[in-house]
């Protein structure tokens, strides 16, 4: 039966990104542009779905590491002239290791002292964006040129300014976590992240270092995001301190909370709804936020642990 759902689940997930293919020779042009942002940003999601959907730690700090991508990034491209495939290694490095130091600071506390810290952390980066406003230029931001924005792959140039290429690498960056994800949640690894979320106190006395496996499941958070801010930095060409602000730590909760935390698909699922809904509401009125409100409160209502969360507890069970 265990071999079965995992086949099952496996086979979703698969369809789920033959669609996003396919989805490109359908939708208009303005389509593919929003769907290539949120992919990325979907990403961004995920990243954040392993420390609170898998780990249940609620971190009001991730804007941190997303922005750390963003700026390992590119500020080597725009200021050293460095080539998109090392800047992009560099972005997610600096999230890895971000993350690494204020795991291992933040995870010594729990609950609403854990959230308290990671966002003080992340005020701290965001006022160090702001500081050194000779590199980063602050709020006002950084434009990548758009020479720059080439990756150079053997025998291959990619333009990552054309539409086209900026979809699919959307997608191939959205393919690679969503299945990294899929392999972490099925592993054992990802097994004892669930038993810490249920039952932390259970599972030391079982014998398992908890504070190794929050560290972990925080590392790779931290560099899932800072993927994600990375690839934002060279697909769309812009870097600002404002995607270090707290409304970017908030906003992957809302993603992850409205698709279903700990889901693979969710972070997606609540990505494209939240991003759809402003995007469409801000169009007729400007008073949108009240109705993206009053459209949350009511899925909330039907769908009290997410859409793809409350699905699978009622009815697909081998949902991962």
């Amino acid at each position: 039966m265990a071999g079965r759902a995992t086949t099952r689940a496996l086979l979703l997930h698969l369809a789920v990104l033959a669609a996003l293919v396919l989805l490109y020779w359908i939708l208009p042009d303005y389509h593919r542009g929003v769907l290539a942002r949120v992919l990325v940003l979907a990403v961004f999601a995920a990243g954040y779905n392993i420390v609170f959907g898998y780990a249940g730690q609620l971190s009001l700090g991730h804007a941190m590491f997303f922005a750390a991508g963003i700026y390992g990034a590119g500020l080597p491209v725009y200021h050293l002239d460095w080539g998109v495939g090392a800047a992009f290694a560099t972005g997610v490095g600096a999230g890895a290791l971000l993350a690494l130091v204020v795991g291992m600071l933040a995870l010594r506390t729990t609950g609403v002292a854990f959230m308290i810290v990671t966002m003080m952390f992340s005020q701290v980066f965001y006022l160090t964006t702001l500081y050194f406003t000779q590199w980063t230029r602050g709020e006002e931001g950084l434009v990548l040129p758009q020479a720059a924005r080439r990756l150079a792959l053997p025998g291959l140039e990619i333009d990552l300014s054309d539409p086209a290429s900026r979809y699919f690498v959307a997608v191939a960056l959205f393919s690679v976590v969503l299945m990294a994800s899929f392999a972490i949640v099925r592993a054992p690894f990802g097994r004892v992240l669930v038993a810490i979320r249920e039952n932390e106190e259970r599972v030391r006395m079982l014998g398992y270092d908890v504070f190794s496996n929050k560290l972990a499941a925080m590392v790779i958070s931290g560099a899932f995001c800072a993927a994600a801010g990375a690839a934002y930095a060279v697909l769309f060409g812009y870097i600002g301190s404002t995607f270090a602000a707290i409304q970017y730590s908030i906003l992957p909760l809302l993603w992850v909370l409205l698709g279903g935390a700990g889901t693979v698909l969710g972070p997606l699922l609540g990505t494209v709804f939240m991003f759809y809904v402003v995007d469409i509401t801000s169009g007729y009125t400007s008073a949108y936020l009240l109705i993206v409100g009053v459209a949350l409160i009511v899925l909330v209502l039907f769908f009290p642990k997410g859409v793809l969360g409350t699905i699978r507890e009622r009815w697909l069970k081998w949902l991962p």
